[in-house]
């Protein structure tokens, strides 16, 4: 049955009447072709054709109907041999299995493929094949096939080690003060036309850049594009090594971008990151920068704020977790600079703002089922040795035309 996994839906089956049979043999109960001396006739071929069409399945239907009907006879014989043959309750089971596939029950699959000339025997002798072949090979291989730990191990690390990018960016960042945007932006632009190197970049950064990374010609380490802001990680894709980005707006600020070069790792990081961290905002007066530079000289971590300052307002300190792709670019291009326990001050409309990261974290995925990594490995393993006996079948079978 494993050969017919069409999306069968009611309104397909409901299109039945509109496909009648193909053109009628002289004689339709002639053999087609004969497999070890007994034959499929005519009928049995359009009616299997037929079914496929309304079925919907792919390919060469002429050539897969005749394919699936001397592998299912090839099955019906090797069931005969071994002396297996499904109960009437089993048949009736894998019936109501398959036309739930179209949300019918048994009965109203089999009225509306009569609408559309297939015979409920045809449905009856498809489902009956697979229930006896499924039952000979779960004897034959199933007690033998095994599944170590091992291969669940590999299996797991396969899917859970995932293909990740790796980003080495430069960033310049020109102040755009209130009043002063379009200004900065023109800049932005003009550098954007006239760089044409990461020297270039690097002295555009010398003579422009009021971020703390200028002392580095704005070179950023290199860093997983899953710890940058979802929106800059898609401009950032975007970009061929040593091109520069469009300018990108940030709140007070105008910022362009290098890509110097990028890497495809194997990796066990998770596809997307989510961060916890701090915000501590006080307003902006000598007084508040030197409590601030205070605070964070005495906090290695965000639990450290509470001590280092207490007594504060709810709203000036604020502890939260969210995934990159819901943190405001300025935030999370500065978070994505630091490791746990790394601060930096900010301007922030009138305040300043301390910003601590807490803690970079995957964002939680269901747990993953060992019992059912073994399960669909043993079945991989028992399908293939299937596919093989029915070609070794086949291989040893005489099969004719008439």
């Amino acid at each position: 049955m494993t050969r017919f996994l069409p999306l069968l839906t009611a309104s397909l089956i409901a299109l039945a009447a509109a496909g009648g049979p193909g053109a009628a043999q002289e004689n339709l109960f002639a053999p087609r072709i004969i497999i070890n001396d007994r034959a499929v006739t005519h009928y049995e071929y359009q009616q299997r054709l037929l079914f496929m069409r309304l079925l919907r399945a792919p390919g060469d239907l002429e050539k897969e109907a005749l394919d699936g009907l001397i592998e299912d006879r090839l099955r019906l014989q090797e069931a005969k041999r071994l002396g297996i043959k499904p109960a009437e309750e089993d048949l009736r089971k894998g019936m109501e299995e398959f036309a739930a596939r179209a949300n019918l029950s048994a009965d109203d699959f089999i009225k509306a493929l009569g609408q559309g000339g297939v015979a409920a025997e045809t449905f009856r002798d498809f489902v009956s094949a697979g229930l006896v072949w499924r039952e000979i090979v779960r004897a034959k291989f199933g007690p033998l096939t095994k599944v170590t730990d091992l291969e669940v191990d590999r299996a797991i690390a396969a899917e859970t080690r995932k293909m990740a990018l790796n980003v080495a960016v430069s960033e310049l960042i020109i102040p755009a003060p209130p009043g002063q945007e379009a200004a900065a932006m023109a800049l932005a632009q003009q550098i954007k036309a006239d760089v044409r190197s990461e020297a270039g970049f690097t002295a555009a950064v010398a003579r422009h850049s009021a971020a703390q990374s200028r002392e580095q010609g704005g070179r950023l380490p290199m860093m997983p594009l899953a710890n940058l802001p979802q929106g800059l990680g898609a401009v950032i894709l975007g970009l061929a090594p040593g091109k520069v980005s469009d300018p990108v707006t940030l709140p007070g600020a105008v910022a362009l971008f290098q890509l110097r070069g990028l890497e495809e790792v194997r990796t066990s990081a998770p596809a997307a990151i989510q961060v916890e961290y701090a915000r501590l905002r006080l307003p902006a007066t000598p007084e508040a920068d030197a409590q601030l530079a205070q605070i964070r000289s005495r906090s290695d971590t965000c639990k450290d704020l509470y001590g280092t300052a207490p007594n504060l307002p709810e709203d000036q300190l604020i502890v939260e977790t969210k995934p990159m792709s819901a943190i405001a670019q300025d935030i999370g291009l500065a978070l994505s600079r630091m490791d746990a326990g790394e601060s930096v001050l900010r301007n922030v409309g009138g305040a300043r703002e301390l910003l601590m990261l807490c803690a970079r974290m995957p964002v939680s995925e269901e747990p993953i089922n060992r019992a059912a990594v073994r399960d669909r490995l043993l079945n991989q393993k028992v399908e293939a040795q299937s596919d093989l006996y029915l070609a070794t079948l086949r291989a040893n079978a005489i099969i004719r035309e008439p």
